[in-house]
């Protein structure tokens, strides 16, 4: 069935991957971008490619922020039946030189941001008696990485709302949903040297990055009706990189 799903920080390599896929299985797909001008391009290059999307300025970090894009989504495109927080950045730095700004914009980012969206959607989700809510996280969630305290505690963090949230909404017919992508074939990672990507693919047993696509394919799933018996689970998807 045909839904409207909206896809946070849509613009990035895996964001792009979500929104096409979701577009390819029918659903109408917003999204949202926190500097404004960088919509312009993306979407005519995705409106060349087929794909017909709105895109909402929106800082995910701030509450009202959020709300007033969740009035626009609302009032100009309808209800939102699928919500994807995908958007996120990263401050690397091992804890020793981690300031309090580092740590503070990661968490509001990658964490508060789940809460500020989330929050203005999922009880019109419930009155309806259908929604799917999919944090994107990662695998450094999971297994915490060097220089990522602060990812790493946010992306945790996420799944721990992820479980709590589900028992709150599953009898309302919402199902919440965290996937933790391992590394990814996106333009960040492929601009990585090639001696260090080798060696991160090395520890990967299917011994190859996982591709955006995969990631879409996976959430396009937890977006459908077939996947609404899956709800309060956290989605490994790394090539087996951590096994849990």
């Amino acid at each position: 069935m045909a839904r409207i799903a909206l896809v946070t920080g849509g613009m990035g390599g895996i964001g792009t991957a979500i929104c096409q896929k979701l577009a390819d299985c029918g659903h109408t797909v917003v999204t949202t971008y926190s500097r404004p001008g960088k919509e312009v391009e993306w979407l005519a290059d995705q409106k060349e490619k087929g794909y017909t999307f709105r895109a909402y300025l929106c800082d995910v970090a701030d509450f009202e922020s959020c709300k007033a894009m969740a009035a626009k989504v609302l009032a100009e495109v309808g209800a939102v039946d699928v919500l994807v927080n995908n958007a996120g950045i990263t401050k690397d730095t091992t804890f020793r030189k981690m300031g309090k700004v580092d740590w503070d914009v990661v968490l509001r980012t990658d964490l508060d941001s789940i809460f500020n969206v989330t929050k203005h959607f999922v009880d019109s989700m419930a009155d309806r008696g259908f929604g799917r809510v999919i944090n994107v996280s990662s695998i450094n969630g999971q297994k915490g990485q060097f220089g990522q305290t602060n990812y790493s505690a946010a992306k945790a963090g996420m799944h721990g709302f992820t479980k709590a949230l589900a028992q709150e909404v599953a009898r309302k017919g919402v199902t919440v949903n965290t996937v933790s992508p391992g590394y990814i074939a996106t333009e960040m990672v492929m601009a990585v040297k090639e001696e260090i990507r080798q060696g991160i693919i090395a520890g990967i047993p299917v011994n190859r990055l996982g591709q955006p696509g995969e990631i879409a394919d996976l959430i396009t799933f937890l977006a459908g009706d077939n996947a609404g018996f899956i709800t309060g689970a956290n989605v490994a998807i790394n090539g087996g990189q951590h096994m849990f």
